[in-house]
């Protein structure tokens, strides 16, 4: 893996760079999507673009790219949208860089985008499966909100067959340190009973673990298999693909509220 990592710049240095890039205002929102350059001065002189939550009217203003630049409300993205789905394996940790210098999932995808692309959300160490990754930051906050309730499912293996009371309880609901834990769904994968599959929305910090943990049981492996209607079918652990058109507008959609 360390073969194909980039040694020209460390990733602090490269959002740095980008952060600092000045670029015209009307170019930033022809690149956008909104409109040409030409109609984007319009935009600009009839105050109808804020920058940072204030007005802007003068020509020729730039603007860097860590800027929140707004039109009718929304935030502007001046780069081509990406989206990668990622199978990911174990021991590789879900940020952007590590100042300890551990495996990230973003050396999985390091050529897979020359726009800066980030971690929808996290899956801890040793929790492998569905991650999504991407430079749409509207769609990654509304998919990360609770009030957006979207499933995900997990395929759970524990270290002893779980119990007929300990299965009502987790479909009941257990309550946990820092509040209710409800589950959507859960069933049982193979006669063993060291197998399930858990289906929920909520996404507090290592929620499924901690399910498990609070009735004694330790889990051995974790592995997302769903997330948002997505699955891993066709994508090998380590692998990644973009998302197709169909599934864009898809997840969007997810992304509403309930």
């Amino acid at each position: 893996m360390k073969k194909n990592y980039r040694k020209s710049a460390q990733p602090s240095e490269k959002k740095a760079d980008a952060a600092s890039e000045l670029i015209r205002l009307n170019r930033y929102i022809a690149n956008a999507g909104v409109c040409s350059r030409r109609e984007a001065d319009k935009l600009i002189e009839s105050g109808q673009i804020k920058i940072n939550g204030k007005v802007v009217t003068e020509l020729g203003t730039k603007v860097k790219r860590s800027d929140k630049v707004k039109y009718q409300g929304k935030i502007l993205n001046p780069e081509k949208l990406v989206y990668i789905l990622l199978n990911k394996p174990k021991d590789f940790i879900t940020t952007t860089d590590d100042p300890q210098e551990r495996k990230t999932v973003m050396q999985l995808v390091v050529n897979a985008a020359e726009e800066r692309i980030y971690p929808v959300g996290r899956l801890d160490r040793n929790t492998t499966g569905l991650l999504l990754l991407t430079n749409d930051g509207e769609l990654a906050e509304r998919l990360t909100h609770p009030s957006y309730g979207v499933q995900k499912l997990y395929q759970v293996d524990i270290n002893k067959p779980i119990t007929d009371e300990d299965f009502a309880k987790i479909e009941d609901g257990v309550v946990l340190d820092d509040g209710s834990a409800p589950v959507d769904e859960i069933g049982l994968v193979g006669p063993e009973r060291t197998s399930l599959g858990v289906s929920l929305h909520i996404g507090r910090n290592r929620i499924v673990r901690r399910i498990f943990e609070h009735l004694g049981y330790e889990v051995v492996r974790l592995d997302r298999v769903m997330y948002a209607g997505l699955t891993k079918k066709d994508i090998p652990r380590g692998k990644w693909r973009y998302l197709s058109k169909t599934e864009i507008v898809k997840i969007k959609h997810m992304g509403q509220k309930k």
